[in-house]
């Protein structure tokens, strides 16, 4: 047993050295001596028994019931004199499977990432998570604290994952034969982050709805929030939704041979909100011409004056969801924070002052690459052997799912084409998926595993399988194709089954 571990020893057996390294008890690890590392934890957390903090008992079912024992650490790491990061590593007690897995944030973060940590736990991995430097899911934090925005943006994911591989090393004796990102919307792009700028950190990475960049992510929210929420006249009620979303599948939904309720390839679709004006009296099923015209500005891509898209927007099939950027009664929290604390550096900043080209401008000469993870050239990550796997919902309500396509995009071109690319990125997109989840078509899949066998056993996912249940029952299957390819029917049997679909 050893106690006051140093650095040199925890890092070495991280990389594999250190053979006749021992391990650690889970209380010996709270002497662990890591740089600019204070462990303020260290302790075993029986079978079931562990509460998020802030839970308490009776408050209904415990989410973390079926946990296993783990060994529970937490950490503060202060890389910089303003850093105040928080972070957690758990570690099976037994059964460990010798691996690592990081897990992502959403929005501003401000939390340790527990449910998403449960998930990995209970799949026998050693898994981390931080707050990302501050407390809380507002952006206030950044206001006159650079160094705390750059914790945000990039550096505690990093931080945590060289501290947490260390921990994972004194506790087993060993560190993790494979690691691996796990994130979504912020987690996404957080995972991008980590490929472009440390790309020894993971050996597979799952970037899904990558809430980036995030300086054009926010110009669009707030192009469109502009566009319904300044004039009241403009406000389409959610009310309406439905009937636009009728009125898109109507036009659109047989375009792929299937009429199933969902837009297997959206970009193809071409709606006109026209389509809905109002030829009497407004009701429920129809648009004022305010209304036509702002829906025309929510489902096309933001343009620049000089008809550069600044970013894709919503696709086709999302407007049951259209209510999470433009209910009001203004844009939405987090883009206002942004351009508040971070852009302009003012709380009292008036989103209604936006003009999208001089703002913009603004916003990513203020970032200087910090937020945005937009670098195509993943060769450092990939020619180590790092795979990467992109997903995205086309029904994504708070990112348009064209900012994966358009990254994917320029990363093949990066890489020298399509093969290439296919070798160690590849992209899913879900129709009918919302934001991480959810949605009317099938959005629950597996993309760990898939991960798993692509850098374990070189099995490139040719297909995910994907379902979609109702009321706990699944009702539909369907198979998750690599972008390019479309889920394409066969032309027989039961279009609720995937086996009556093929990629291509």
């Amino acid at each position: 047993m050893r106690f006051g571990l140093t650095i040199v020893f925890a890092v070495a057996w991280s990389i594999g050295l250190g053979a006749e390294a021992s391990a650690a008890s889970c209380d010996g690890l709270g002497s662990l001596s890591l740089p600019h590392t204070t462990i303020t934890m260290a302790q075993v957390v029986a079978a079931g028994a562990f509460l998020a903090p802030g839970g308490s008992e009776g408050a209904g079912p415990n989410p973390f019931a079926k946990l296993p024992s783990f060994c529970r650490v937490a950490a503060t790491l202060k890389p910089t004199g303003d850093s105040d990061i928080k972070v957690e590593v758990w570690l099976p007690a037994s059964g460990w499977n010798g691996k690592f897995q990081a897990v992502g944030n959403g929005g501003w973060a401000g939390t340790i990432s527990y449910p998403a940590m449960a998930e990995a736990l209970a799949r026998g991995y050693a898994t981390s998570s931080t707050d990302t430097g501050h407390v809380g899911g507002r952006g206030t934090f950044a206001l006159d604290h650079p160094e705390k925005f750059i914790d945000f943006a990039y550096r505690s994911e990093h931080e945590m994952t060289v501290k947490a591989k260390a921990i994972i090393a004194a506790f087993y004796g060993n560190g993790p034969k494979y690691s691996y990102w796990n994130g979504c919307s912020t987690g996404g792009r957080q995972g991008l982050a980590e490929a472009q700028r440390y790309p020894d950190d993971f050996d597979g990475i799952v970037a899904g709805a990558q809430a980036n960049p995030r300086t054009r992510l926010g110009a669009w929210h707030l192009t469109i929030g502009k566009a319904v929420l300044e004039d009241p006249a403009a406000f389409i009620p959610p009310s309406k939704y439905p009937a636009i979303h009728r009125a898109v599948l109507a036009a659109c939904d047989a375009a792929d041979g299937v009429k199933d309720g969902l837009l297997n390839d959206p970009p193809r679709c071409q709606f006109d909100p026209a389509a809905l004006a109002c030829k009497g009296s407004e009701n429920a099923d129809c648009l004022t011409p305010r209304q036509v015209e702002a829906a025309k500005i929510i489902m096309s891509p933001v343009k620049s004056s000089r008809g550069e898209e600044i970013f894709p927007g919503y696709a086709p099939g999302t407007e049951l969801g259209w209510g999470a950027l433009l209910s009001g009664p203004e844009p939405t929290a987090v883009t206002l924070d942004h351009y508040k604390y971070v852009v302009f550096k003012d709380p009292d900043w008036d989103w209604r002052t936006f003009d999208l080209e001089r703002d913009l401008a603004i916003a990513e000469k203020v970032d200087k690459g910090t937020i945005n993870a937009i670098d195509p050239n993943l060769t450092p990550f990939t020619s180590r052997g790092g795979k990467l796997l992109l997903y995205h919902g086309w029904s994504d309500q708070m990112v348009g799912p064209g900012t994966s396509v358009n990254y994917y995009k320029s990363v093949t071109k990066a890489l020298g084409g399509p093969s290439k690319t296919m070798a160690s990125v590849r992209l899913f997109m879900v129709p009918g998926m919302g934001h991480c989840r959810g949605g009317e078509g099938p959005n629950t899949f597996d993309m760990v595993t898939a991960l798993e066998q692509w850098v374990e056993q070189g099995k490139a996912p040719e297909q995910i399988l994907a379902s979609h249940a109702t009321n706990g029952v699944v009702d539909r299957t369907r198979p998750l194709c690599p972008y390019p390819q479309l889920a394409t029917y066969k032309g027989s049997g039961s279009i609720d089954e995937a086996a009556n679909f093929t990629c291509r």
